[in-house]
């Protein structure tokens, strides 16, 4: 009997299921599905090392305009009872703060790490034994132009701040941000098809958000919504991903030219997590499985993808089981680097190396990671 993957993190139970059927690979299989597929076992010659420490719950990171790195955090969650889960008989109560959650600035030479703002919500729930669950808040960040912006899960009150709401915001010159896209109330309004009942979050648990030509495009896993937001505030649907391919928690997201999302899967950890190509028009197909607990993807200029995965090898999230998998043009796949550690997210650098939030779900406290490509 297989457990559903979600995107709702527990450091000690690691993450929050529903049970469910399904055919899976193992975890060293790979599988290209547009050709033929050759899985190089091989570690490349890539190096990773420690850039700043001191995080909390890092999740989402970009590149800005000024050439440092934006991390947003969601912070350690309230101690203050907002407001009762609609899901008692797995996390109940739910406890948030309007503010706690974070966005950090690192300079990408010295690590050093200074503060963009703190006043987000953050919330965070309690499991069944009182012990507190993950923590939820600003969860990705992106540039148009100069101006940044955070995409924020965790708010609301299925989620423990019901003085705001889950969306896009705009960070402001004074520190303060303002709603661009209000994601909660959209998501009210529009469930997935496959949403789960036992695992059903009404504002979503919004994860991943990129920007093409001057529009966000958000991935949601809890109800398995892509949906693209204009600075007008205007939301719609790009594709129901849940609608034909079933609650399989899509996590990750990048752009060149189309989008790709990878998606989370199910417990065990087996391989058994896919990645898709979906046009702008919403035309979704799926392009590679056989991967582990995917969390993060990113395509270089080279049409090479990056695939970051939370474990590998072991059944449940693991310290010390993430990877880093590369899927060439010509569609072999080798093995980057291992050894990562509760991973969350990943973006490419202006140097073509990989930044990742390590310790992304737990403690100790969460870091970036520089791995440096020498391919």
């Amino acid at each position: 009997m297989k457990q559903k993957l979600n995107l709702i993190i527990v450091f000690s139970t690691c993450l929050f299921f529903t049970e469910c059927k399904k055919e899976t690979l193992s975890t060293d299989q790979a599988n290209v599905t547009d050709g033929n597929v050759q899985l190089q076992k091989s570690e490349s010659t890539a190096t990773m090392k420690t850039l700043t420490t001191g995080l909390i719950y890092p999740r989402g990171l970009k590149f800005g305009p000024d050439g440092n790195l934006y991390v947003a955090e969601a912070g350690n969650g309230g101690s203050t009872k907002s407001c009762i889960a609609l899901q008692p008989h797995i996390f109940s109560p739910y406890y948030g703060s309007p503010t706690g959650g974070r966005i950090s600035r690192i300079d990408p030479s010295s690590g050093s790490r200074e503060t963009v703002v703190d006043n987000l919500p953050t919330s965070v729930g309690s499991n069944a034994n009182g012990s507190k669950a993950d923590a939820f808040g600003p969860a990705d960040v992106a540039f148009v132009g100069n101006t940044l912006y955070v995409l924020q899960a965790g708010a609301g009150c299925g989620h423990g701040v019901p003085s705001s709401t889950n969306g896009i915001y705009r960070i402001n010159g004074d520190k303060s941000h303002t709603m661009v896209a209000d994601l909660g109330v959209w998501s009210i309004a529009h469930k997935g098809a496959h949403s789960e009942p036992a695992d059903y979050t009404p504002e979503g648990n919004w994860y991943s958000m990129t920007v093409a030509e001057n529009n966000f495009y958000a991935l949601e896993p809890n109800h398995g919504n892509f949906v693209k937001a204009g600075l007008d505030g205007k939301i719609q649907l790009v594709t129901d991903i849940s609608a034909s391919q079933g609650h399989i928690v899509p996590t990750a997201l990048d752009y060149k030219g189309n989008f790709f999302i990878g998606s989370l899967g199910e417990f065990p950890i087996d391989g058994n997590s896919s990645i898709f190509k979906v046009t702008p028009s919403g035309n979704m197909k799926k392009i590679a499985t056989g991967f582990s607990a995917i969390i993060g993807l990113v395509v270089d200029k080279k049409s090479n993808m990056y695939v970051l995965e939370l474990t590998a090898g072991f059944p449940y999230p693991t310290p010390g089981a993430g990877r880093i998998r590369k899927i060439n043009p010509n569609g072999t796949v080798e093995n980057v680097i291992s050894g990562l550690k509760l991973p969350t997210a990943m973006t490419m650098g202006l140097d073509g190396n990989l930044y990742v939030s390590g310790w992304g779900f737990g403690p100790p406290s969460g870091e970036i990671i520089k791995v440096t490509l020498n391919d």
